[in-house]
């Protein structure tokens, strides 16, 4: 069962941080699709600081943007934790300059301002001997795969597959006992079946050591929401949901990479996700001292000065009209009596709302409280009319306008009329 605290948080921060922010390539991937020799990508261990790493600055940051929770890559694919871990030498602590724990000051941080704890940590691991050694259920054992996922043929084994597992299971339960998280964000799954994982034990496991901590959909048929990546969801999911997206095309600090969105962007993708009743998981990539950089900083900036306006449409809602009521997203207060619209681009003198039997008692610009003339046109017995909500362009927000229309009851939707 999912906490409630999840579906009223809207946003977070994803950070990916780990030692491919050193010489700023794809975190893992590089050396997986041999971009970068995997001597050279480990050989960034040597460069991985954390000198300026500030994690109350970090928490400061997420309080202005409106955050409610952040999620810490723990362990990429490359298999480098930021913890130290005792399940084995690979690790920020152990092998990096950094020399010390990083997630410890990160949790105290976050939970000092209320801010909701998230870890990232990946099923597989392409840097452990034992993690190529089976093949996914039903795969061709012609098929050679990548050689950091998939054994060679006839070096399957079942036995060194199971002391993968006991070390995969060690660091889950180190990251539950030693930090507590409200958040445990699953990554890596799809290299073995669920049978393979042993993911009913697994998630057996962590309700029984920690029934508090929500799980995304990673953890294959026993996760609590699910996680689209890079793209609203048309159809939005009927279960809780969270849109995990880069403030650039990068996920962790890759220098060349300068195509930031802008903030009227990120808004927009903000507010679609949040009227189709998710979260959207922000990502951001602090270079290998723990500095984010300028340009991302000032959009998440942005993100929570324009949320900071127009709080009551973002908080205490639930996902908004279906799709056909109103051309844009929308939320709904959770008494169902409070209609947030929001537009993206300039109306043309109006913007109508269908379909909705309940009369509006009164129309106003949030964030100034401009009152707005609106009107009821149409209508037949139990078919509503259309409501015309009638604006000036100076009652435009430079991001994204949001209309509150107070109703006379709960909303109540006419969806269809058949007439023989």
């Amino acid at each position: 069962m999912i906490q409630p605290w999840f579906g009223d948080a809207k946003l977070g921060i994803f950070l990916h941080w780990g030692i491919y922010s050193v010489d700023g390539v794809a975190e893992s991937w590089s050396f997986f699709h041999d971009q970068v020799p995997y001597d050279r990508y480990m050989a960034q261990l040597d460069g991985f600081t954390a000198s300026a790493y500030d994690p109350e600055a970090w928490a400061e940051l997420f309080v202005r943007a409106g955050a409610r929770y952040a999620v810490l890559t723990a362990k990429h694919h490359d298999g480098v934790a930021l913890w130290d871990t005792a399940a084995n030498d690979l690790s920020v602590v152990k092998r990096t300059p950094a020399g010390r724990d990083l997630i410890t000051p990160y949790v105290a941080a976050l939970r000092a301002r209320g801010i909701k704890v998230g870890l990232y940590y990946s099923h597989l691991d392409w840097s452990h001997p034992d993690y190529a050694t089976v093949r996914p259920d039903g795969q061709d054992p012609a098929e050679r795969g990548n050689r950091y996922s998939m054994p060679p043929v006839g070096e399957e084994s079942e036995e060194r597959w199971a002391d993968f597992l006991a070390f995969h299971r060690v660091q889950v339960r180190e990251l539950l006992e030693r930090f507590e998280p409200d958040l445990l964000w699953f990554d890596g799954e799809w290299e073995r079946s669920a049978g393979q994982w042993r993911m009913a034990e697994l998630a057996d496991e962590i309700r029984a050591l920690s029934p508090h901590t929500v799980v995304n959909g990673r953890l294959t048929g026993h996760g609590d929401y699910a996680t689209p990546e890079q793209g609203v969801p048309i159809e939005p999911p009927a279960q809780p949901w969270e849109l995990c997206l880069t403030v650039n095309d990068s996920w962790g600090y890759q220098p060349q990479d300068t195509r930031h969105k802008s903030p009227r962007q990120l808004v927009r993708i903000f507010v679609e996700a949040i009227g189709g009743g998710g979260n959207l998981l922000l990502d951001v990539g602090p270079k290998e001292d723990g500095t984010l950089l300028p340009e991302q900083i000032q959009r998440l900036e942005a993100l929570g000065e324009w949320t900071s306006r127009h709080t009551n449409a973002v908080y205490g809602t639930v996902r908004g009209l279906p799709h056909g009521h109103f051309y844009g997203p929308s939320t709904l207060s959770a008494d169902r009596r409070t209609l947030y619209l929001f537009l993206f681009d300039r109306p043309n003198e109006y913007v109508v709302l269908r379909g909705v039997r309940n009369g509006v008692t009164s129309a106003r610009v949030l964030g100034t409280d401009a009152v707005v003339r609106h009107e009821r046109v149409g209508g037949l017995g139990d078919v509503p009319g259309w409501e015309y909500v009638h604006l000036t362009d100076d009652q435009l927000d430079p991001l994204c306008t949001v209309i509150a229309l107070e109703l006379d009851g709960e909303l109540d939707l006419y969806r269809a009329h058949t007439r023989d």
